[in-house]
């Protein structure tokens, strides 16, 4: 009998011993949301006229500086005494 009582208590304990471990298997998990996703609005348009802005005239492609322009747009890199054609029949030059 002592033998069958010794062999139950192990038995019991076994028995006990894994339902103990089935206890004790704990999980740990950590969930972090799917972050949102990212809008970019797109960048305004600015449109800018042309015209002097400043002291830089914008002709629609490129700024130019006052005296740049001014060469640019009335004497075409002539000299001083160029007169344009048309003006001298005119009496303008």
């Amino acid at each position: 009998m002592k033998r069958i009582l010794i062999a139950a208590a192990f038995a019991s304990i076994g028995i006990g011993a894994s339902g103990l471990a089935n206890a004790v298997d704990v999980g740990v998990g950590i969930n972090i949301g799917v972050p949102p996703p990212v809008v970019v609005a797109p960048a305004p348009v600015v449109v800018i006229a042309p015209g002097w802005h400043g002291d830089r005239y914008w002709d629609g492609r490129r700024y130019w500086d006052r005296d740049e322009w001014e060469e640019h747009r009335h004497h075409h890199g002539h000299g001083d005494d160029h007169c344009p054609p048309g003006h001298a029949k005119k009496g303008e030059c």
